[in-house]
């Protein structure tokens, strides 16, 4: 029983003795602060499908010093348990020790065996025997002691009393993403592991990494080492909306094939998958500027120093267009493991296309009537590419136009209208509509006094309004809804303060979305978990928009 329970029951039966409540109340604090014994609320975010609080009472004792034990044999349940150690240390400067195949003595035990088809599924068990995680597997693991880290918050000490409790947990979503747009600004190797830090917190588990853009070529590829070396830099960046007055300064930087390897190797161990975007066949200025010959009009062209949408795009019509994405692509799957490819497919125009000699005669050749069928022909060729290496296509809903090819999944980002489309025809769909998860917009209504985004207002209630699964949809359609996911687009966005602040809390407010049954969600309850999460957020100095609107 902690010391809040003796003074709630003292004022039932004494209610008239104000002047003893308040010695008793302020005894209570010293002997609070003596001890050190911190509050342990299991209301966190996003909220667990079931806790179970024992009605009988009950706390145990977590103190400085205990064991956190795993079985030896497996290197990701060491990882996890010294995850969890590094958590609590850093959050609530609470000591654990970390040991293999302790059979007594274990405060926190970790184990497989949970039976159930998801793999984030798990089982957090509170009681006098100590705490158990129990899960489906690894990663199930992994999202129980996030519950655990987040229960028990910043407030550390040398004891920390947890109330008996048996949560049962999983998601409604397999696919629970994060895209974050390193193209137009560049950010370094560090902060991107901190994002997918913050992802880990939430629950997220699809990394979506958009790595080139008519800005900036940000992948390296080895064979052609001038593509990320020259197709990176743009000689200077516009100021403001593209008011035609520039920084006058140059503008790169690039990820190495090792830095790739190293940011998913970090995210495997939080279980994020990262999934890489090249963009097709527009947003391709990058790669223009340092192969001319790939566009329809033979440049010269320049890395774009303004926001927006270029007419210059591959050249649909030009064989060596196929031999140059394949070659990128082929080094991307060498350096990505990821089932999942993301090859774009937005925002490109086909103007170049219909004035372009090669693009008519390979229209002709094809037995094409529409330019937009020329898209689709290379996204089928990228498909057949990319599955004869095990991998699926991922392309924002432009790809529908054309026919989409049979494989592809859909990113539904023009509204649902795509995604609902896709899922019609059995295609596999995430939405990502700009009205709910396009967080570059402002997120309070007064757009002055907070840092500059592109424009828009989607506020976290907004955000949190979110179905993933349109009522249009029969119950058999909405199976291919694969999830939801919020983007981060930098046109305006240059620092990792201010692409932190524009997440957060929105990715709160996601992440219940992507977790929770909609029957659950209850906006008033989420802004009392939100803030116990901001405390958490203040330990680790993340930057965060206070205000909620």
């Amino acid at each position: 029983m902690t010391f809040p329970s003796v003074i709630r029951i003292f004022e039932a039966i004494n209610p008239k003795y104000d002047t003893m409540k308040r010695i008793l109340s302020f005894v209570c604090v010293v002997l609070m602060t003596a001890f050190a014994w911190a509050e342990v609320t299991y209301d966190v975010l996003p909220l667990p499908r079931s806790i179970e609080l024992n009605p009988k009472g009950g706390e145990y004792v977590l103190t400085e010093g205990a064991v956190v034990t795993y079985p030896a044999s497996n290197a990701q349940m060491a990882s996890n348990a010294q995850l969890l150690a590094k958590y609590l240390k850093e959050d609530a400067g609470f000591g654990l020790k970390v040991q293999p195949d302790v059979k007594k003595g274990a405060a926190i035990t970790l184990c497989l065996g949970l039976k159930n088809d998801c793999p984030d599924a798990y089982l957090l068990k509170v009681d006098k025997k100590g705490i158990t995680i129990q899960g489906a597997t690894e990663e199930g693991i992994f999202r129980g002691l996030m519950t655990l880290r987040k229960a028990i918050g910043t407030e550390g000490g040398e004891k920390i009393l947890l109330p008996f409790v048996t949560i049962q947990d999983e998601p409604r979503f397999a696919y629970r993403g994060v895209h974050f747009d390193t193209a137009r600004h560049f950010f370094s190797v560090d902060f991107i592991k901190e994002f997918l830090d913050i992802m880990a917190l939430h629950g997220c588990n699809q990394f979506h990494w958009h790595l080139t853009e008519d800005q900036g070529w940000r992948f390296e590829v080895k064979s052609m080492p001038e593509l990320a070396q020259k197709g990176s830099v743009r000689k200077q960046t516009v100021i403001g909306r593209n008011a035609g007055i520039y920084d006058g300064q140059p503008y790169g930087g690039y990820y190495t094939q090792q830095e790739c390897r190293e940011i998913v190797a970090y995210a495997a161990k939080l279980f994020i998958n990262v999934i890489p975007e090249i963009d097709l066949p527009g947003h391709m200025l990058g790669a223009l500027h340092v192969y001319p010959e790939l566009g329809c009009t033979g440049g010269p062209y320049e890395v774009w120093p303004i926001w927006g949408v270029s007419e210059d795009v591959l050249c649909a019509g030009n064989p060596k267009t196929l031999e140059f994405l394949k070659q990128v692509y082929g080094e991307l799957c060498d350096v990505f493991p990821s089932k999942l490819i993301h090859i774009g497919g937005d925002e490109s125009p086909r103007v170049r296309w219909k004035n372009c000699p090669k693009c008519q005669a390979k229209m002709k050749e094809l037995g094409l009537t529409r330019e937009a069928e020329l898209q689709t022909y290379i996204n089928k060729e990228m498909d057949k590419f990319l599955t004869a290496k095990g991998r699926t296509i991922i392309g924002w809903d432009e790809t529908l136009e054309g026919g989409l090819s049979e494989n592809g999944i859909v990113m539904s980002w023009r509204g649902m209208k795509g995604g609902i489309a896709a899922a019609r025809q059995h295609h596999r769909v995430i939405m990502t509509p700009t009205d709910y998860c396009y967080i570059d917009y402002y997120q309070l209504k007064d757009d002055w006094a907070q840092p500059h985004g592109i424009g828009g207002y989607l506020p976290v209630s907004k955000v949190y309004s979110m179905e993933p699964v349109p009522a249009e949809l029969s119950k058999e359609e909405g199976k291919f809804i694969m999830g939801a996911q919020v983007n981060l687009w930098t046109e305006y966005v240059g620092y990792p303060d201010h692409a932190m602040y524009m997440l957060l809390p929105r990715l709160d407010a996601i992440s219940e979305v992507q977790w929770m049954q909609p029957e659950q969600k209850d906006f008033e309850a989420f802004k009392v978990r939100l803030a116990r999460m901001e405390k958490l957020y203040d330990k680790l100095n993340y930057k965060y928009c206070h205000k909620i609107e």
